[in-house]
């Protein structure tokens, strides 16, 4: 009976870490020191380069830590009364030079793709407009109709829904998942920042200028992310929260909202030949070219 209560109660806590932890992803956790859990592609591959710093960064830092501690100990007035008096050593600065050069590639090997992927706005089906506000997001759907503005929710509410207060909003944007998604982030007053750490993203939203990004949702769930940027006395409440759903629910919610959804049959029909006394179909606009910044 003990042994098989033990195996219960066991059981019962792995599957509450497991709960919690679902509970948790896209949102910061109590004591945690690791980067949120990936949602995107781009996170992803963050959480790699990421991997692949930490070892160097830490390495770094032992080895001039050693070799300070063993200057300070073998070469201190006590230990070394009568220093040399060379200037120059041609090994040693050969390996000075050399190893931080080759760190550097191992690093720019792997940060320039990453950073190319980032800054590339790949083929999107969607595009969000963002603007950042004293203290508040308006979030646009602009090809669908769809505005939202999504302010702080209050304390009261946030504890009574079960939410997390300082994250959660008044009003969450859906995203449809597998969707690649467009983003233009600008501000209508200071400088904002729009972030969303397990999208790998953040932006910053300025005042009279667009900046892109993108992103594609991988998995369902509800992601938080905050202004990243020191924008005036309400900066710590201004948050973002996100949800992504299917995408028959994210067609339901922008009719909800009034908007609405491009046929899938439009592009067929535009394409069949016009009846008599029709003037044939336009054709279709060129996409734009990559944005730049």
């Amino acid at each position: 009976m003990k042994r098989g209560a033990l195996f219960a109660a066991a059981a019962s806590l792995m599957f509450a870490g497991g709960v919690a932890h679902a509970a948790n992803v896209g949102q910061p956790t109590p004591r945690g020191v690791d980067l949120q859990p990936a949602a995107t592609e781009i996170m992803r591959e963050i959480h790699a380069f990421h991997g692949l710093l930490l070892p160097i960064i830490v390495a770094i830092s032992v080895f001039v830590l050693v070799l300070l501690l063993w200057v300070m100990v073998r070469y201190n007035r006590r230990a070394n009364p009568t220093p040399k008096k060379f200037t120059h050593n041609m090994l040693v600065e050969v390996i000075w030079t050399v190893v931080p050069v080759l760190i550097l590639v191992a690093i720019a090997w792997k940060s320039f793709p990453l950073i190319y992927k980032q800054e590339r706005i790949p083929e999107a089906e969607l595009t969000l407009k963002v603007t950042g506000n004293s203290w508040f997001w308006n979030l646009e759907y602009p090809d669908q109709g769809v505005t939202i503005a999504a302010n702080l929710l209050p304390e009261e509410e946030a504890r009574a829904q079960g939410r997390p207060w300082l994250l959660a909003t008044t009003e969450p944007l859906l995203v449809p998942v597998d969707t690649n998604i467009r983003v233009l982030v600008t501000s209508n007053d200071v400088i904002h920042s729009f972030a969303i750490p397990a999208f790998g993203i953040k932006e910053d939203a300025i005042m009279g200028r667009v900046n892109e990004t993108w992103f594609n949702v991988e998995e369902e769930g509800v992601y938080y992310g905050q202004c990243s940027e020191l924008c005036g006395i309400n900066h710590a409440y201004m948050p973002v929260e996100i949800r992504a759903v299917s995408r028959e629910e994210f067609n339901q919610w922008v009719a909800a909202q009034g908007g609405t959804i491009a046929s899938a049959e439009a592009p067929a029909a535009s394409e069949s030949a016009p009846a008599a006394g029709q003037a044939p179909a336009a054709e279709p606009a060129t996409p734009a070219a990559t944005p730049t910044r």
